[in-house]
């Protein structure tokens, strides 16, 4: 095991490869569950609360809290430690993850860690990986060598790059429509949009298809699929953000109703 007191970020080529495992039988099993800051995209609180059993409220009120970004001035999630001492995940348990199926795609991609760059003109994603290497982890000392695009098959992270990736389209209409933090109201809106999925799922009935623009394709497939909503939310927030009056600046937190 690594013994420097420093984490090292190392970039990896798309070809290159690392051995690395994580299982009970490691010494450090369960350490990077600690000293938690785990900030959760929409898609990953969608498949925790699934996984879960819980409405989309009900899993943001029992187990995270809500800010403004500091850099893309949106609501940003974040898991609350179950532990406040320790910053331990909330659904740590001794033999490891109890949603482990439904784990955050940060949880995921580790040790490797992904960065994506949106070019401004194209709109063209291009990504790179890095390898995390952190002193605690002995998970580098065995398992088997693996490539980048091997690891995030073998971790199931398609769908969740998939999902993270169109929210980069979000920030961007962000980023150049309303720069700086959102407003109370329209930050609390934004954040309903993104995470609260059921409770923009029960809004659908109100709605007349025929003035939802180009929302409208996805109106009748949003009543019962997820995903679905989900684009549904990210739509909502993209025409939220081109109204004239959603983005005079503030500071201040959303709370979950």
């Amino acid at each position: 095991m690594e013994t420097d007191q420093a984490p090292r970020i190392i970039p990896i080529a798309v070809g290159g490869r690392f051995a690395f495992d994580c299982n009970p039988g490691v010494a450090c099993f369960n350490a990077c569950c600690r000293d938690l800051s785990q900030v959760l995209t929409p898609y990953d609180v969608l498949r925790l609360s699934r996984g879960l059993g819980l409405r989309t409220g009900e899993f943001l009120r029992r187990h995270t809290a809500c800010r403004i970004g500091p850099g893309s001035g949106l609501p940003v999630v974040s898991l609350v430690p179950g532990d406040p001492a320790e910053r331990t995940c909330p659904f740590l348990l001794p033999s490891g993850c109890r949603v482990y199926c439904d784990r955050p795609s940060s949880c995921r991609t580790y040790p490797l860690m992904r960065a994506v760059r949106r070019d401004r003109v194209t709109g063209r994603l291009s990504e790179e990986f890095l390898l995390l290497r952190e002193p605690h982890c002995g998970g580098f000392e065995t398992g088997p060598v693996r490539t980048p695009a091997e690891w995030v098959a073998e971790q199931g992270l398609a769908p969740y790059h998939a999902e993270n990736d169109r929210l980069l389209e979000v920030i961007s209409v962000k980023n150049r429509l309303r720069p700086g933090p959102l407003p109370p109201p329209a930050a609390g809106e934004v954040a309903a949009c993104l995470y609260d999925l059921d409770r923009l799922r029960d809004g659908l009935d109100g709605s007349d298809p025929r003035q939802l623009g180009p929302e409208a394709e996805l109106f009748a497939a949003a009543r019962t699929d997820d995903l679905a909503l989900l684009h549904l939310g990210m739509e909502r927030v993209k025409r939220l953000l081109a109204q004239p009056n959603a983005g005079r600046a503030t500071q201040g937190e959303t709370a979950w109703s």
